[in-house]
């Protein structure tokens, strides 16, 4: 029975060297194997990709396991909802076509089993974050857009490349230790409602308890291999492999307990 829904962020395909890359991408199959049995839904909340950007007739090669995999899931039954990170939200209808996936742009909102779920990458919430924010609406411009796409190719996605492992490193270096701007932003959302906050961007998992909701920071498939999963009205974050010993986690020993 087709009863639970999954949530990953930043796993950064095409981040680090090609077999690197290809072993991760090996473990994030597994992993979409073995939830196909009982997942209702897979929230994808921004930066699959390290970056994607698509022409009208080229997307970047690769990922065709990842790829093949998503198609199998969507196939049986499962749905599929990808929120854009600041990573992959250069997209054309490659993902819709393919696969009937609509991107969303922002974020979410959702009632799962009478639960309010607010989704959101996470991006542009981090304090002093002035000078993304405004990049961000100039990368995501329409008129932006169509005049990088008159660059061939090779060299569109060879600077997009570029560009996004100058945002990674920014990301990297951003203090999130006392005043946390994704924090503050997801507990405004709980004393608005929402029992669950859940967001990606920072590459670290997290758990934060507001009153009686929750902020739940992803973490990343890079280091952590984290993921949460919302069944029978509970929320866990989890691990699917252990980087630092090389193995595969047993089912009962996936949950991460980080209460803050």
């Amino acid at each position: 029975m087709k009863d639970v829904y999954y949530f990953i962020s930043d796993v950064h395909l095409g981040l680090r060297s090609k077999d690197e890359e290809k072993f991760k991408e090996s473990v994030l199959v597994k992993f979409l194997d073995e939830i196909k049995a009982d997942a209702k839904e897979l929230f994808i909340v921004g930066d699959l990709f390290d970056f994607w950007i698509e022409y009208r007739q080229v997307v970047p090669k690769g990922h065709y396991k990842l790829l093949t995999k998503i198609s199998e899931l969507v196939e049986h039954n499962t749905k599929i909802t990808y929120l854009a990170g600041n990573h992959d939200f250069w997209r054309g209808n490659y993902f819709k076509e393919e696969f009937g996936i609509d991107i969303q742009d922002t974020f979410i909102t959702r009632e799962i089993n009478s639960k309010k779920f607010f989704i959101h990458h996470g991006d542009g919430l981090a304090y002093n974050d002035f000078g993304y924010k405004i990049l961000k609406q100039i990368l995501r411009n329409r008129v932006s857009q169509f005049f990088y796409s008159l660059l061939h190719p090779d060299i569109g996605i060879w600077l997009a490349k570029k560009s996004s492992s100058s945002s990674r490193e920014y990301t990297s270096i951003k203090d999130y230790s006392q005043k946390d701007g994704l924090r503050d932003f997801a507990k405004e959302k709980i004393h608005n409602g929402y029992d669950y906050v859940i967001m990606g961007h920072r590459h670290f998992p997290y758990i934060y308890k507001e009153e009686k909701g929750y902020y739940i920071n992803l973490g990343d498939w890079i280091k952590h291999f984290s993921y949460a999963i919302f069944k029978d009205d509970e929320l866990k974050l989890m691990s699917f492999y252990d980087f630092e010993t090389k193995q595969f986690l047993k089912a009962s020993e996936r949950e991460i307990n980080l209460d803050a």
